[in-house]
């Protein structure tokens, strides 16, 4: 049984709908696009700096009326006269943002992406046709292209001299893999809500969005809609150790499947997020999808019991009698 609102805040579909109600087609009412996350970010930047690093920028093409949108000089000193003649000397991720290193001495000089739900970087050639929504590209020394793409433009190219100035930036918690199992015992301790959405907040711990949070909860074999409160002391360590071993076989593996093509987002592989209908890989059980929040959510209903959201308990009761 499926149970929906019209405002398309709460979708609750059973397995034996999703002919009808798939991820693909929820996916269309409530967003389009996967996010990039930690494991992605994490290998771009370890592609940028074995492709770009140390390549000098020769010019900076922004494409209106898109690239007025995304790019933000904050140091309102021009950004494409700013950036020509600079070297790009790091690369490296921070939560969800991309931060180019450009000038240390004698002032910082800093790019930050903040690509968000479709924004895309591209490695390219001169001769490579243009892919839509291209709204920013950096012609480099060695012939090459970096381009910055975004279907929704809802990504930003942060100029800056200072991270402080960048929204949301100097509100992150700290980086999954550099924090002790006590260290998150303490950090979740003042969060009540449902511990997807704890697990999806950057002042939380920073990089974890929806899709790997669905990942981890799967793991750790706990329903993404039970409260923090109902957490055992047992239950949280395990969410700890899914946390990390989640991450890290991902960025494993997107590091394998994406080559050095940045542009691509590798997720076949997840067991359940996006798999709506499919087995459960550890049960057999077909995946399970609520749309709340305009947000996507898959867990499987047997391994990860629990944790109802009000509105839909009937719904999966009705459900599960007739599995």
């Amino acid at each position: 049984m499926a149970a929906r609102r019209d405002n398309s805040l709460l979708f609750c579909i059973s397995p034996q709908a999703s002919d009808v109600y798939s991820s693909v087609n929820i996916i269309g009412v409530l967003y389009n696009g996967a996010m990039p996350e930690l494991p992605e970010l994490e290998v771009v930047c370890e592609v940028l700096n074995r492709r770009i690093a140390g390549q000098t920028i020769r010019s900076v093409r922004v494409f209106p009326p898109g690239g007025l949108v995304v790019v933000r000089d904050l140091t309102h000193e021009g950004f494409e006269v700013s950036l020509a003649g600079k070297t790009f000397k790091t690369i490296e991720r921070r939560g969800k943002f991309i931060i180019f290193t450009l000038q240390v001495e004698p002032a910082p000089l800093l790019l930050v992406l903040n690509p968000k739900l479709t924004g895309r970087l591209q490695l390219a050639s001169p001769a490579e046709k243009k892919k839509q929504k291209t709204l920013v590209i950096f012609e480099l020394e060695s012939g090459g292209e970096l381009r910055f793409r975004d279907q929704k433009q809802m990504g930003q190219l942060y100029l800056t001299r200072d991270l402080e100035t960048i929204p949301d930036f100097s509100g992150m918690g700290p980086e999954p893999f550099d924090i002790s199992l006590e260290q998150f015992r303490e950090r979740i301790k003042p969060y009540h809500g449902e511990i997807k959405g704890i697990l999806t907040r950057g002042s939380f711990v920073a990089g974890i969005g929806n899709a790997y949070a669905d990942e981890i909860l799967w793991a750790a074999r706990i329903h993404p809609y039970r409260k923090r409160t109902s957490l055992t002391a047992v239950e949280i360590e395990t969410l700890y150790h899914a946390v990390q071993s989640t991450l890290m076989n991902a960025v494993g593996i997107v590091r394998d499947q994406m080559g050095e093509r940045i542009d691509l987002e590798p997720r076949e592989f997840f067991a359940v997020h996006m798999k709506t209908g499919q087995p459960c890989p550890r049960d057999g059980t077909p995946i399970s999808v609520i749309g709340a929040n305009q947000r996507i959510t898959n867990f499987c209903r047997t391994c990860q019991p629990g944790g109802l959201i009000k509105g839909m308990g009937s719904a999966v009761r009705k459900d599960k009698e007739k599995a």
